[in-house]
């Protein structure tokens, strides 16, 4: 293990699993692409860049589940690097933390094949998508295929993971109302309720020329999220300066479920049943 936390699920992020609740993440080395800006380098690029320098430490699946159970967690994640790198060993940390009563989460770059999704999928919850970008060439700077991802995507969401994609906002890069709007597009046409996270890129690792996302940005990628048809869109990591795109309203009354000020909640109204308190439509996501 290279890379332990736990925080809130919200930081994933997961917004419609289990809201208020902290996930146990844990991490390896290595990762098949190399973004400029990643923001956990320190390990994701430790394989092929002297300057990141994490060792990994020897830990057990029954001390990081007894770890989740100190902390209180109610998931237990791999993140960090990218987590299909060393999915055996995750699978094993997942095998004995669901037989603890608690729920499991990959944090992926999407960069999946069929074969380790079935792997996976019967240990695995909770499945994240970084959905980098609408554009192959972007794809490729960054060392993978955009047709590779589209494809996890749709077969994440078809094996019944519960999906939830982000896409990390980078001015000059991504952040065109074109490719926003394409990768909208492309979510709705999976199913409209996969929550589209958008977030705020900040100046990190090899990338320090873009300027930093601001939150208007956020909502204009947010509002083409909407126009497209996606029921469940947030704007993330700029706290109290997104409006209504931070909370989780009802798509069908419109009434107020979910209250967040960053990756605190101030109000859930979510039951265990999954269904608005007000008139019943089902939430989609794991609420208990």
């Amino acid at each position: 293990m290279a890379a332990l936390q736990c925080d809130p699920t919200e930081k994933k992020p997961f917004f419609h699993a289990l809201p208020g609740s902290d996930t146990l993440t844990f991490g390896m080395l290595g990762c098949d692409f190399h973004c400029g800006y990643c923001q956990n380098w320190l390990t994701s690029q430790a394989l092929r860049d002297d300057t990141a320098g994490v060792l990994p430490t020897d830990v057990t699946p029954d001390d990081l589940v007894r770890l989740a159970q100190r902390e209180g967690a109610k998931l237990v994640g791999s993140s960090y690097n990218e987590p299909l790198i060393t999915a055996e060993w995750a699978v094993d940390v997942f095998k004995v933390a669901k037989a603890n009563g608690l729920k499991t989460a990959f944090i992926s770059n999407g960069n999946a094949t069929p074969q380790v999704l079935d792997y996976i999928r019967p240990w695995t919850d909770c499945y994240k998508i970084d959905f980098k970008a609408m554009d192959d060439k972007r794809y490729r700077e960054l060392g993978g295929v955009l047709q590779h991802v589209l494809d996890a995507i749709r077969m994440v969401y078809e094996r019944g993971f519960w999906l939830e994609l982000v896409t990390l906002i980078v001015p000059g890069f991504n952040d065109d109302d074109g490719q926003l709007t394409r990768a909208a597009e492309y979510i709705a046409s999976v199913s409209p309720e996969i929550p589209w996270h958008v977030t705020a890129f900040h100046k990190d690792y090899k990338m320090t020329d873009p300027d930093n996302t601001t939150p208007e940005t956020l909502v204009r990628a947010c509002e083409i999220g909407a126009r497209a048809g996606l029921r469940f869109v947030y704007a993330g990591n700029l706290p109290g300066r997104v409006g209504r795109w931070e909370h989780t309203t009802c798509p069908d009354c419109g009434d107020l479920l979910v209250e967040r000020f960053g990756y605190v909640i101030r109000q859930q109204r979510v039951g265990p049943d999954g269904r608005c308190p007000s008139c019943g439509r089902a939430i989609p996501g794991i609420w208990c």
